[in-house]
């Protein structure tokens, strides 16, 4: 039986020492390493070694009694979530570590609601009992209190296969199936285990455990009692799909993609196909332990394993049979650019961040060609720090990053007609959008409600295509328009004349010109805030979220503790949990998990600070182009829409 296993916690859990166990104990590694000596298996790049923080998620193998596992061990720093994300989405159980002194802190409730999300069968392990102030039954209140009230600690109530009556009771109250058994015949293991099983498949209960990772204390006995209680079912007799979670360069350049096996089976020179006439080849299939590998013919469901020969896999695709791409909601909020030392070549730069781009592609890597100048996305400034070290080991280059900056968005308030024209000589494409304000988060919509008298399916598809395949422009500060609903209502094409990019041109153009109607606002991220403090300091919290221009929810009482929710603009809250830690005295909580983007709240300021100039983005024109005489020539936006054919 193959299971993918994933290790989860807030920064400095023991998430590293908890692995380093499980491994050792199933005899794949043979000694035991320690993040504070910088020889853990797992952490065994540079920077996790000099920084003492998981940066990478890494994968280890091991087999324990009739199961093969693969275990991921993911960062738990907050500016590497979105790699702890795409790991999450090819787990078949996660263990989130908490420490028995700290309970759950900020990072852990944003592990457990992506768990949840992604439906991922979780167990707690409560660590670090072994350390002064350790108190497992207050963070088990904490977890009951603030995580499900469904968890049962099998630390006490599950040994050698057996159940506590305790447990017997806790399972028979959630299924009416063991309820009825357990009143007319009695407790039957088998019975109790499977639906146990199942229970847990299925994210209904949650087991936990406690001991010392350290120490080794209950981590043999969790392994035991986990090997037991977790099944999986994959299927091998269909054809072959897989997601793609990962994608790294090795030390000789060769792009390795790594794959999750979904069905089916995959074997070294099978091709893959993109379904829009690519194909490409396996010409190898690798399955790791750390940094070792070890080439073998073929992978099968359920195992992890990595591919070279794929070129134009991304990150989050299914391939095979899976067509379905991945979603992933840890988005940055910060953007920055690279500096980098004169006599420099800006273009090869460009090519050691693009391999960046496609390992992580949050980053969002993009060439501004008026500028010369390469720009990232980040989740904050420990993610820069690390980036320059990993340029600098992986390329020999020196490099640094501008103070990141927030980004914002652009959405429109009304309805508008955006019309496009474009017919230079021998070319030809016209297009009438309605653009009208959508719900907020959406993206960019895409309807069609032209005839096909008027315009052929395919090119109504394309028209679609040209408004999603890139980020458009908006007209306050140049940043990516979004939460529109773009419907085509009429176009026009040439028998003749129409050629690839036409219709590219005319979208754009008639995009540009619906914005130049439009009522535009400017949109900020926002984060969702939950911070717990003593009752007396909730009336500071509470001033300071007003201050920050942010909306709280009704507070509520648990004890001694207030707890608050909102929302509240990025920019003005990103260092808070700092200053939560002073007044505090370290004993407030926060979490904060991107909200989405809303309503600016100093629209005026950040426009005049970016001072972007609409009419010189080389990228867009608001403009039409029309033919007379067999010449092109310019209509300025505000007169286009008198000049249109469809009209």
């Amino acid at each position: 039986m193959n299971k993918t296993i994933g290790i989860l916690a807030h920064v400095d859990a023991g998430k590293t020492t908890f692995s380093e166990q499980l491994l050792f104990h199933t005899k794949s590694i043979k000694k035991l390493g320690r993040v504070d000596h910088q020889d853990a298996f797992l952490d065994s790049h540079e920077i996790e070694k000099q920084r003492g923080i998981t940066v990478f998620a890494d994968q280890g193998r091991f087999e324990y009694q009739n199961s093969t596992y693969y275990l991921i061990d993911t960062p738990g720093h907050v500016d590497f979530s979105s790699e702890m994300e795409r790991a999450i989405q090819v787990m078949d159980f996660a263990i989130i570590l908490i420490s028995a002194v700290e309970g759950i802190e900020g990072h852990t409730e944003t592990v457990w609601n992506l768990l949840n999300k992604h439906h991922v069968p979780t167990f707690l392990f409560i660590n670090k009992i072994d350390r002064t102030g350790a108190n497992v039954d207050g963070v088990l209140d904490e977890i009951r209190s603030n995580f499900s009230k469904d968890i049962c600690d099998i630390s006490t109530t599950f040994k050698d296969g057996m159940m506590s009556e305790e447990l017997i009771e806790f399972i028979a109250e959630r299924d009416e199936e063991v309820l009825e058994h357990y009143m007319e015949k009695g407790y039957e293991p088998d019975l109790w285990l499977k639906k146990m099983q199942s229970m847990i498949q299925a994210a209904q209960i949650y087991p936990c455990a406690s001991g010392s990772a350290l120490q080794d204390i209950g981590v043999k006995s969790f392994l035991e009692k986990f090997d037991l209680l977790t099944v999986t079912d994959f299927n091998s007799s269909q054809p072959f799909s897989g997601r793609v979670y990962k994608i790294r360069y090795d030390d000789k350049g060769t792009r390795v993609t790594f794959i999750k096996g979904l069905s089916g089976t995959l074997k070294v020179r099978d091709e893959i196909d993109y379904g829009n006439e690519e194909v490409e080849k396996i010409t190898q299939i690798r399955t790791y332990n750390g940094r070792q590998y070890r080439q073998i013919d073929q992978a099968g469901a359920g195992e992890l394993f990595a591919v070279t020969g794929l070129t134009n896999a991304s990150v989050g695709d299914g391939v095979g049979a899976l067509e379905e791409k991945a979603v992933y909601d840890m988005v940055p909020t910060l953007r920055s650019k690279v500096v980098f030392e004169p006599g420099v070549n800006s273009k090869e730069v460009l090519k050691y961040f693009l391999m960046l781009d496609a390992e992580d592609p949050s980053l969002h890597v993009t060439w501004e060609e008026q500028l010369q100048e390469i720009h990232l996305h980040v989740m904050g400034t420990i993610q820069l720090e690390v980036l320059e070290q990993i340029v600098f080991e992986r390329f020999q280059l020196k490099i640094a990053f501008e103070q990141p900056e927030i980004l914002y968005k652009e959405t429109i308030e009304n309805e508008v007609m955006g019309y496009g024209h474009f017919e230079p000589l021998r070319h030809y494409a016209e297009v009438h959008l309605k653009i009208e304000s959508g719900k907020r988060n959406s993206g960019i919509q895409f309807e069609s409600r032209c005839h096909t008298d008027d315009l052929a399916i395919g090119l109504q598809n394309l028209v679609g295509q040209h408004l999603i395949e890139r980020e458009h422009h908006g007209l306050l500060t140049g940043s990516p328009l979004t939460d529109v609903k773009v419907t085509l209502v009429t176009g026009r094409a040439h028998n003749k004349h129409t050629h690839g990019g036409d219709f590219r041109e005319a979208v754009y153009r008639a995009l540009r010109q619906g914005l130049e109607k439009a009522n535009n606002i400017l949109l900020e991220p926002y984060y969702h805030f939950k911070i717990i403090v003593a009752i007396d300091q909730m009336g500071r919290v509470l001033s300071d979220v007003q201050a920050a221009h942010g909306r709280f929810d009704s507070p509520m009482t648990e004890g001694d503790k207030a707890i608050l929710t909102g929302i509240v603009p990025v920019a003005t809250f990103m260092t808070y949990s700092q200053e939560l830690a002073s007044f505090t005295q370290g004993k407030g909580r926060i979490s904060l998990t991107f909200a989405g983007y809303y309503r600016c709240h100093n629209e005026k300021a950040v426009i005049e600070h970016i001072g972007y100039d609409k009419s010189a983005d080389p990228e867009y024109t608001s403009s039409s182009i029309f033919c007379s005489k067999g010449q092109g020539f310019t209509v300025k936006w505000d007169e286009a829409e008198g000049m249109m054919h469809c009209l």
